[in-house]
């Protein structure tokens, strides 16, 4: 008897215990309002865009060829190149006595913006076609190439990261018009060993057409042979003069902004 009523005792207890628990209130999490969620500094900072009319670059870019002169480009042995100037453009000079170009400044990551141009009566077929191509940081090359109605490798056509991937689309536009490049590149970080830690990406916007998506570049861009790790810092912009036979191409409206 005894025992039972012990039982009972402790069963009521638990039961009053369990009651006063389940009468306790706690703070209900407080209702979200919209300010909760919103900062307002650092504010950035208040870039004019350029005027597509007049070739004017946005106001925080560094203007690499204005149509006037050379002056922020040099050939591979530093001294002055030799392309032609002219009417706002310059055209690429062939021969032994040419080669290619590249800025003095160097870069790391950046929004690029290039413009070029192959002769409405250019000749040749695959890559005698017009060929030339712009390096980030000197050792990755996107490819220019006259594609239109014209194929060649896919990994070596317009817009490719050469001998590596292929573009999404072909967006040529015919000989004789202006063809458009907005390129978006994120500098590599290599590792104390002098391998990747992250790899080079680029994105290839191609007369307003995306050809290469946040792309991963595997190495340097062989002509002969598969891609190389090559620790470096920042790079030059660098253009290509091609040996093709064909008729040599023209750029106009450079400009990069760091980022």
């Amino acid at each position: 008897m005894m025992k039972k009523a012990v039982l009972l005792s402790l069963a009521a207890i638990a039961t009053a215990y369990t009651a006063h628990a389940q009468e306790k209130k706690y703070p209900e999490q407080e209702a979200m309002r919209p300010g909760m969620s919103e900062y307002w500094t650092p504010q950035p900072q208040v870039v004019t865009p350029g005027d597509i009319r007049t070739n004017t670059a946005p106001s925080d870019a560094i203007v690499l060829f204005d149509g006037k002169d050379l002056s922020k480009w040099e050939n591979l042995k530093g001294g002055a190149p030799t392309w032609k100037v002219h009417d706002g453009v310059v055209t690429v000079v062939k021969g032994k006595d040419s080669g290619d170009i590249q800025t003095k400044e160097k870069f790391g990551s950046y929004q690029l913006h290039l413009e070029w141009c192959v002769p409405p009566t250019i000749q040749g077929e695959s890559q005698a076609r017009g060929n030339s191509g712009v390096y980030m940081q000197g050792l990755y090359e996107i490819q220019i190439l006259d594609n239109y109605r014209n194929e060649t490798y896919v990994n070596g056509m317009v817009g490719s990261v050469y001998k590596q991937t292929p573009p999404l689309v072909n967006a040529m536009r015919k000989p004789g018009e202006w063809n458009v490049y907005d390129i978006i590149y994120t500098a590599p970080v290599f590792k104390e060993d002098g391998t990747y830690l992250y790899r080079p990406r680029v994105t290839v916007i191609h007369n307003n057409v995306v050809l290469q998506n946040n792309t991963e570049i595997l190495g340097t861009t062989q002509y002969i042979g598969f891609p190389r790790v090559k620790p470096h810092g920042n790079g030059p912009i660098r253009l290509q003069m091609h040996g093709d036979p064909s008729e040599p191409i023209s750029f106009r409206n450079i400009w990069i902004r760091k980022m």
